[in-house]
């Protein structure tokens, strides 16, 4: 119940922001070329709450927080509606529609542009602050990592020519090579601080894997997801019994040095197949010991009989952060126009794959429940990891509205940039079939989010 009422808290808080703002956009513009704008709603439906300004604008908060408008005075609605009295001359210079087409564009652009606008200032505002992450450092390699030469210990320090300070840049960066199956170039540095260049092949993915799953499918597991070597509890009558204690750290067996829990498993098989006795070097109350243990065989239940001590692991809760994403104020300018346009480049490549089939769209298009998870995971993490989603649902929001479909700002845009060329409105005819296609296309995309929401969240 409390992770319900937290994503749909940060979900009205998150569109009622980049709602307002795109709305503004609208409004400060199309009073700015001399628009009467009737009214300024957040959201749809009912108002709960209404005021009427001196300039006889209507500003509203309404029950459904899925968005907003600005009505704005137009010579034809006014026809439309009828009146006690036709309009005088005056009021109708204040309408959009007799406004020159350049001002009408303005007008539509605004809201778009100002969500672009509010995802550098958030992207701003996140690299001021600092966002906590986890450091780029390698903890465990197989598969496709391990071919490539990558080894534990190893920090990434790019993936192609984006630099990756924190494990997340890496994630990120990593998955588009992994969608298209590109091969990449990583520059990582050993534990030494030695560099080198990696070729990791992606081309080598299969063609079905989960693309939410893909840096596991590479075989990388970062060093923050590694559980340490420590002694959780010791089985009675089992090897381990009466040699290891409970906060052990294991640091080597055999020889061979344990850099985590996982680790273990393997080495034991090791010595249970060779058959004797082995050296387990633990530190102990800050003292260094090494102690001789011989692997007993122990039966799991499916009854598959492996090599164990009879330890187990520790509960472990989230590893603490060891990185932390900054820049200065000044620094943070450029940094955050260059992040917001390769968030945008990435976007409009994801929205190719999904046209092309490389990517499913089932993992595209989201609706407002994963969204609303999404925004309450990212605000548990900090004020700075929740201003980086909201930058990039403000910025899905500029880009979604400048698609060239009715009923979007992108469809009015076109309609105007046409009027331009051609030196006359559209005809009636051809705008009412464009609001229906830009129903139709709007009513399947918002078909295909809550689909999505439906599988990925509510079907277990």
């Amino acid at each position: 119940m409390a992770e319900f009422l937290g994503s749909a808290w940060w979900l009205i808080v998150s569109l009622g922001v980049l709602v307002t703002i795109h709305e503004y956009g609208h409004f400060w513009v199309a009073r700015r070329c001399g628009v009467k704008v009737l009214r300024f709603s957040i959201g749809f439906g009912k108002p709960l709450w209404m005021k009427r300004g001196r300039d006889g604008t209507e500003y509203v908060i309404a029950a459904i927080p899925l968005g907003g408008y600005v009505k704005m005075l137009d010579e034809n609605q006014m026809f439309q509606d009828g009146g006690d009295s036709a309009p005088g001359e005056e009021e109708l210079e204040q309408s959009f529609n007799r406004k020159p087409v350049w001002k009408r564009i303005a007008i539509v652009a605004a809201g778009p542009i100002a969500n672009l606008a509010l995802c550098v200032a958030l992207f701003w505002g996140m690299f001021v602050i600092g966002r906590p992450d986890y450091a780029p450092v390698v903890g465990q390699v197989e598969r496709i990592a391990a071919e490539a030469g990558l080894q534990p210990g190893d920090t990434i320090r790019a993936v192609g020519k984006r630099e990756t300070p924190t494990w997340s840049e890496v994630q990120m960066a990593l998955l588009p090579a992994a969608l298209d199956r590109t091969d990449v170039d990583l520059r990582v540095e050993d534990a030494e601080g030695q560099g080198r260049t990696v070729e990791l092949p992606l081309g080598g993915l299969p063609e079905d894997f989960d693309e939410r799953d893909a840096i596991r499918v590479i075989g990388l597991l970062p060093r923050h997801a590694l559980t340490p070597a420590v002694v959780g509890q010791v089985e009675p009558e089992l090897a381990a019994w009466g040699i290891l204690a409970e906060g052990d750290l294991i640091t080597a067996i055999d020889g061979v040095p344990i850099r985590s829990w996982n680790d273990i498993g393997p080495e034991v098989q090791k010595l249970g197949e060779r058959g004797g006795t082995a050296m387990i070097e633990v530190e102990r109350d800050g003292e260094r010991l090494a102690l001789e243990i011989q692997p007993r065989l122990a039966t799991a239940e499916d009854g598959r009989q492996y090599w164990a001590l009879g330890v187990t692991s520790p509960e472990r809760g989230r590893a603490p952060k060891d990185a932390l994403l900054r820049y200065g104020p000044v620094e943070a300018v450029p940094a955050a126009f260059a992040e917001a346009g390769h968030q945008a480049r990435e976007l409009f490549a994801m929205i190719g794959r999904a046209f092309t089939g490389r990517v499913s769209v089932e993992n595209t298009v989201a609706g407002p429940i994963t969204i609303a998870r999404a925004t309450n995971a990212f605000a548990g993490q900090g004020i700075a990891w929740y201003l980086s989603i909201l930058a990039l649902l403000s910025l899905s929001l500029g880009i979604l509205n400048l698609l060239p479909i009715p009923i979007l700002d992108g469809g009015h845009l076109l309609y105007y940039l046409i009027e331009l060329v051609k030196g006359s409105p559209v005809s009636e005819r051809v705008m009412a079939a464009g609001q229906y296609v830009g129903l139709a296309l709007i009513a399947g995309l918002m078909g295909l989010a809550f689909y999505n929401d439906i599988v990925n969240n509510l079907i277990p």
